[in-house]
């Protein structure tokens, strides 16, 4: 089994991947590791770091479970993998999420004009939907470019069914891929 899975920040993509991860015993992926340096999320990785640790895990996992994408610095990225899976979740539910987790990272806040708390990750995740420009990272516009341009089956999912019902429908699409 090879499967990345895209979405939005705070859609459950590494909650997914963890837990596939975990039923079926192989490696996760999260491809925050190849971009931050390490939990303050303050400073990247050099591009030819990532590449390296990418590669790394590629040529080292005959099966893996990927959250998030490596798209923007490697466009040729999982082109190995079985399925792409998209999740997707309101957006109220989504920034409440990141809200709560963004609280949790002790980041600097401060009240918008609508009285939620913020930070500049918080509004960059705002422009999720909106951005237009394929080439902005993180943003519906780019993962749906992926999807579109996907050598692999793309499978669409709702983040809000339970992990278990969300896992049968992987196994399922690429169960049905290999046939």
């Amino acid at each position: 089994m090879k499967v990345q899975i895209i979405g939005g920040s705070g859609t459950g993509k590494s909650t997914l991947a963890k837990y596939i991860s975990e039923k079926e015993n192989i490696k996760w992926i999260d491809t925050d590791y190849y971009l931050w340096k390490d939990d303050s999320f303050l400073e990247n990785h050099p591009i030819d770091k990532r590449i390296e640790m990418y590669n790394r895990d590629i040529i080292s996992n005959d099966s893996y479970i990927a959250s998030g994408s490596v798209f923007m610095w490697l466009p040729e990225g999982f082109s190995n993998r079985d399925l792409l899976v998209f999740l997707s979740l309101d957006e109220e539910i989504r920034m409440k999420r990141l809200r709560k987790r963004e609280f949790e990272r002790n980041s600097r806040m401060w009240l918008d004009e609508n009285k939620e708390y913020t930070n500049n990750f918080l509004e960059w995740c705002k422009t999720y939907w909106e951005e237009k420009d394929k080439n902005m990272a993180g943003t519906y516009s780019e993962q749906a470019y992926q999807m579109k341009i996907s050598n692999s089956p793309v499978l669409k999912l709702d983040a809000t069914k339970p992990l278990d019902e969300l896992y049968a429908e992987i196994r399922r699409s690429v169960r049905k891929e290999k046939c």
